[in-house]
């Protein structure tokens, strides 16, 4: 059994940081750092080894940041090491497509121009990004990182909240920030429940060399199995979001490379050329996750641990840096006042702020996944007719992209690139 933690003087535990984030993926750094440059102590306990994904090669994982996560990037100091490695988004075209006969004309059409911001968002590589925070955490004072450790046992009582790590160390912090997944065991630990369902589909994701440009297009095809997304990397590269039934994604995930191919051109089309693979192929299994709540005593969920969400608009990571901000300024405000951190009302503040936003996007984007994964002729021409409308008004699709850009409402001062 482990030793009691050492109490001060006056017979109060020690507290080892302000913060403990358990998670090290990319919200947990991103939370990490912009509670440890507002002045707060932070230690992240990460599971898998440090330079793990940093030191990857190709692999084709991306993520489509949106305008208000950039600015947030830009806030906690990542923003310079990875902006010359990304690729922008100029234009969002949408279309209906089946196998063999390429994209119909698009329902939808968002182009860049029409927002004062810029691009719409920024493709990114996830060993990139990774490699961006690692190297932050590094150079970012008061900030320890514990890599390639768990978190066993997690105990909170009126003064803190204690943490057990695999490897048999204690810590003690103020509160826990769970920024450890959709199987967050944080939020297991706190006695979080649950809500969700699978969608019977599985993301294949992988990159392809094309021979033509993109020009920074980004497409989304609406196939009856599920969406297609292709989206643009530097060069003449596009990182492919496929999303099939289960059945089918076996039967694709267990051919090799070069039958792949086949399949996946069927759905591609011709557009951008001949196209090769580029890098390893992934399989995930799509579900929604919703946690009841997104805070317990000296406990908040962060992330995919709040809310796992379809990757149909690409909005994981765009969500999760928005608990990120939101949070970071609570906690921020929080401990500038002289508050308990931890104290039930300030994370209370924290819940208000983000669930209603993120699990209204989530349970959108489960609809949209739903009424557009078939190949029922009528429903196909009423969405195709409602689409087209909201194409044809300009306010109605410059709200959207602004909705996308993560600039609609009055967002946290980290995504308006302010400091905290």
């Amino acid at each position: 059994m482990d030793n009691p933690a050492p109490r001060g003087i006056l017979g109060a535990m020690r507290i080892d940081a302000d913060v403990i984030v358990v998670g090290g993926g990319l919200n947990g750094p991103a939370l990490a750092l912009a509670l440890a440059r507002a002045g707060l102590s932070v230690i992240i306990v990460d599971a898998q080894p440090a330079r793990a994904r940093a030191d990857a090669t190709f692999d084709g994982r991306a993520y489509a940041l949106a305008i208000a996560s950039k600015r947030l990037l830009a806030a906690i100091g990542v923003w310079d090491r990875v902006s010359d490695r990304v690729q922008p988004i100029r234009e969002i075209k949408a279309s209906d497509g089946r196998a063999g006969e390429g994209a119909a004309p698009f329902f939808l059409h968002f182009d860049s121009a029409e927002i004062e911001e810029g691009p719409m968002g920024f493709m990114l590589e996830d060993r990139h990004l990774y490699a961006a925070f690692l190297a932050a955490l590094g150079e970012t004072a008061g900030i320890t990182h514990i890599p390639a450790q768990t978190v066993t046992a997690q105990e909170v009582d009126a003064g803190g909240v204690s943490v057990t790590l695999s490897g048999g160390r204690r810590l003690r912090a103020r509160m826990i920030a769970g920024c450890d997944g959709r199987q967050s065991g944080t939020a297991r630990r706190a006695g979080i429940a649950r809500q969700g369902w699978s969608y019977g589909q599985t993301a294949l994701v992988c990159a392809v060399e094309h021979d033509l440009p993109h020009h920074g297009i980004a497409q989304q095809y609406f196939m009856p199995t599920g969406p297609l997304a292709i989206l643009p990397l530097p060069g003449n590269r596009s990182s492919i979001v496929w999303s099939e039934t289960e059945e089918n994604a076996r039967t694709i995930a267990a051919l090799d490379d070069e039958a792949f191919m086949a399949v996946l051109r069927r759905r591609f089309g011709d557009y951008l050329g001949a196209i090769r693979l580029a890098g390893a192929r992934f399989t995930y299994p799509l579900n929604l996750t919703l946690a009841d709540r997104y805070a317990a005593p000296r406990v908040a969920l962060v992330g995919d641990a709040a809310h796992g969400v379809h990757p149909i608009a690409g909005q994981g990571l765009n969500l999760g840096f928005r608990d990120v901000a939101a949070l970071a300024e609570v906690l921020v405000g929080a401990k500038r006042r002289g508050e308990d951190i931890g104290a039930e009302d300030v994370l209370e503040r924290y819940e208000s702020w983000r669930r209603f936003d993120s699990t209204s996007l989530a349970l959108g984007m489960d609809t949209v996944n739903k009424l557009f994964s078939n190949d029922n002729a009528l429903l196909r021409a009423a969405r195709d007719l409602g689409m087209g409308a909201v194409n044809a008004v300009p306010a109605l699709r410059r709200a959207f992209i602004r909705q996308a850009a993560g600039l609609a409402g009055d967002p946290p001062k980290l995504l308006q690139g302010l400091p905290l």
